[in-house]
């Protein structure tokens, strides 16, 4: 295997887990839209709760059907 190729790995490996870490922190920002813990009702905190959960959902959805597709 070619040097290039090791190192383009590496740097695919790396920026996928950056971009995966930012697309969670803005599924999270969205989801309590922009309050903190200690600014929210328990209804507020409960919506959040859901919003994730139906965003992790719908990441599995999307791995499946890539799957699918293969």
């Amino acid at each position: 295997m070619d040097l290039s190729k090791i190192i383009q790995m590496v740097i695919n490996l790396v920026l996928r887990k950056v971009i995966n870490r930012g697309v969670d922190a803005g599924i999270n920002y969205a989801s309590k839209r922009g309050k903190t813990d200690d600014q929210m009702t328990p209804e507020d905190l409960q919506q959040a709760k859901s919003a994730k959960e139906m965003a992790k959902r719908a990441k599995q959805a999307i791995n499946i059907g890539r799957k699918i597709g293969r």
